[in-house]
């Protein structure tokens, strides 16, 4: 064999040669045993003990063969400069805050949202509001037919008046000691029981008035003017106050522990695509044995008056947080045929842009719909695989690019 003495032979093409070479030496070595028995005579014997033997041969051969050729295989990666090596980007774990949440489906409402009924039967006189007009509490919505009482009333003023009258001349003489004591009681007596009849009779009067309970906005007038009216079976009006909503929901009582007073929230209004940062501001006492879920409340802004009693929400109750969590994407973690969980950590190399592979199996905590919780088997500091995890093994050489 005639060998070529150039000095200027490429690396990679030597290295090719020396491979050549062992395959060559590995042949050799085959006929020098090829006075061995046939494995397939061995075979065709049925010689237990035999077989077993042939097999070690065979496997520490074989196993001999994979040594070599993984360090051929090394020392090929370090002489080929123009290698292809598997591009990944990597993620730097760092402790951060961690939020987890409860997403729930609630509605919205409010205390001040009701109908109006007269308190007396009667024709409806007047309605001194229209549609979407603001009115001030204690002001002065519709009028009902009093039947007559106001006259009533004045009658029985100027009774009150007379009585009261006669009831401090007959207290004056018998201040000085003129008159009879039944004289004074009488006349006090009198006087007491008018005072009592015009109190109430104005008190009854007054029901002929709707007055507004509180702020807000006349949102519908449902009966008309001269229409019959009755109490609690005729609605007048609806009157309603957007500037103090809430929402309220139903939570499983499986949250209970985590979900309190104080608790943030975070609301979403599908239909307006707004969201709004609020807190519980009332958790209920009571778990319904029919859902096993207890009521909460959390207040909602309004400045504008656009959310609308009755609105389905969505809300996020943060049920969890961790200021110290080690957090990697949801996305970079793999799982095996076991269930477990692992991550490719990469370990440096002397060249800044090649590292080696390590599979690391971890224990999770919660996780959001982006982002999970790390709690064992990885530390703040570490450099893992983002990109390009599902494409690389363990203990091998990957090339880093930047994301």
């Amino acid at each position: 064999m005639k060998l070529i003495n150039n000095t200027s032979v490429n690396p990679f093409l030597a290295m090719k040669q020396t491979v050549l070479l062992f395959v060559f030496l590995v042949g050799l070595q085959s006929c020098s045993d090829s006075k061995e028995v046939p494995t397939s005579s061995l075979i065709e014997q049925g010689n237990l003990q035999d077989l077993l033997g042939r097999k070690a041969t065979l496997t520490q051969k074989l196993n001999q063969l994979k040594l070599e050729i993984n360090q051929i295989n090394t020392a090929l990666d370090t002489l080929d400069q123009s290698r292809k090596l598997p591009l990944v980007t990597s993620y730097t774990l760092q402790k951060g805050t961690f939020d987890h949440y409860v997403e729930l489906q609630g509605d919205i409402k409010t205390r001040k949202n009701v109908t109006l009924f007269p308190e007396i039967p009667g024709t409806l006189l007047s309605i001194q509001v229209s549609e979407g007009q603001q009115v001030k509490k204690g002001q002065v919505l519709a009028r009902v037919d009093d039947g007559g009482m106001r006259n009533q009333l004045e009658q029985l003023k100027l009774q009150q008046q007379l009585a009261q009258t006669t009831f401090e001349r007959v207290s004056r003489l018998w201040d000085q000691k003129i008159g009879s004591e039944m004289q004074y009681l009488e006349a006090k007596t009198r006087y007491e029981s008018l005072k009592q009849n015009v109190a109430q009779m104005q008190s009854q009067l007054s029901k002929a008035v709707i007055e507004a309970p509180f702020s807000g906005v006349i949102d519908e007038l449902i009966a008309n003017e001269g229409s019959l009216v009755s109490p609690g079976v005729t609605p007048v009006l609806r009157l309603v106050n957007l500037k103090e909503m809430y929402l309220e929901a139903q939570v499983p009582e499986k949250f209970l522990s985590a979900v309190r007073e104080g608790t943030p929230t975070r609301v979403e209004i599908p239909m307006l695509g707004s969201f709004q940062d609020t807190q519980i501001r009332q958790t209920g006492n009571f778990i319904n044995p029919g859902n096993r879920t207890f009521r909460i409340e959390a207040p909602l802004d309004n400045p504008e008056g656009i959310i609308k009693p009755n609105l389905t929400a969505k809300l996020q109750i943060n049920d969890y947080s961790n200021p110290e969590a080690l957090i990697v994407p949801l996305s970079i973690v793999n799982e095996n045929a076991a269930g477990q969980s692992f991550v490719f950590r990469m370990q440096k190399t002397a060249e800044s842009d090649v590292f080696v592979t390590e599979q690391v199996f971890v224990r999770l905590g919660k996780s959001n719909e982006s982002q999970v919780e790390i709690v064992e088997g990885l530390q703040a500091g570490d450099q893992i695989i983002k990109e390009g995890s599902s494409i690389v093994e363990n203990d091998q050489r990957v090339r880093l690019i930047q994301s």
